[in-house]
């Protein structure tokens, strides 16, 4: 791993207003500890087990970060500890982060997840499912609603990419002055990873899942 290319990446990223998430699915815990000692807090995991797995073994100041989708039966995992978790596409898991978040007496943050990606394989909600889940957010007490997410088409058609996190940033602005007016914690978009990164910050992401520019291709 080259540590000047991280340090680089990140100042220019945090200059820019936005948080770099590393994102360390398949990667030893040998290479995110070499991270975490470069001064990198903020690590992504795609799956649960092995999310669990490294938070067992690695430093616990570490904010571990949920980045991909999660099925309901494993929320109980990782809700003791998780810092954030940016996939919630569905109001049946959020009720479950809900539900796990009071056995273990933590509010837990989320993303909202939207589809914006012209693939059909893509997870996401619509718009029209978001505002039926936060017309009745309160009843949600133990969610700390904290922005939104999503996953531009994988494709060189930067114009594309471009208009597709424009999409989410204007249903982040819609959702902020509808629901959030007065609520400083929802404030995040996640957008935008290693091939597209800079289109997201220019188009307002404030974090962004970095993999491979980090820690090589997998």
């Amino acid at each position: 791993m080259d540590l000047d290319n991280y340090q680089d990446l990140k100042k220019t990223i945090e200059n820019c207003g936005a948080r770099l998430v590393a994102v360390s699915k398949t990667k030893p815990n040998s290479a995110i500890q070499e991270l975490y000692e470069a001064g990198q807090l903020i690590f992504g995991e795609n799956r649960v087990q092995e999310l669990v797995a490294k938070q067992e073994a690695l430093p616990k100041d570490i904010q571990w970060h949920c980045i991909g989708h999660l099925q309901r039966n494993k929320v109980k995992y990782i809700a003791p500890f998780v810092a954030m978790i940016h996939s919630i596409d569905s109001i049946e898991l959020l009720k479950e982060v809900n539900k796990q978040g009071k056995k273990n007496d933590r509010r837990i943050p989320v993303l909202l997840q939207f589809h914006i990606a012209s693939e059909d394989s893509k997870f996401g909600l619509e718009i029209t499912e978001a505002k039926n889940i936060l017309e009745h957010k309160e009843t949600f007490e133990f969610i700390d609603f904290a922005g939104v997410m999503g996953m531009a088409t994988f494709t060189s058609d930067k114009d594309q990419v471009r208009s597709e996190f424009r999409l989410l940033k204007g249903i982040f602005d819609q959702l902020k002055q509808q629901y959030f007016q007065v609520d400083s914690n929802f404030k995040e978009i996640s957008m935008g990873m290693s091939g597209d990164y800079k289109l997201a910050i220019e188009e307002g992401s404030t974090m962004v899942r970095i993999g491979s520019l980090l820690f090589g291709n997998r």
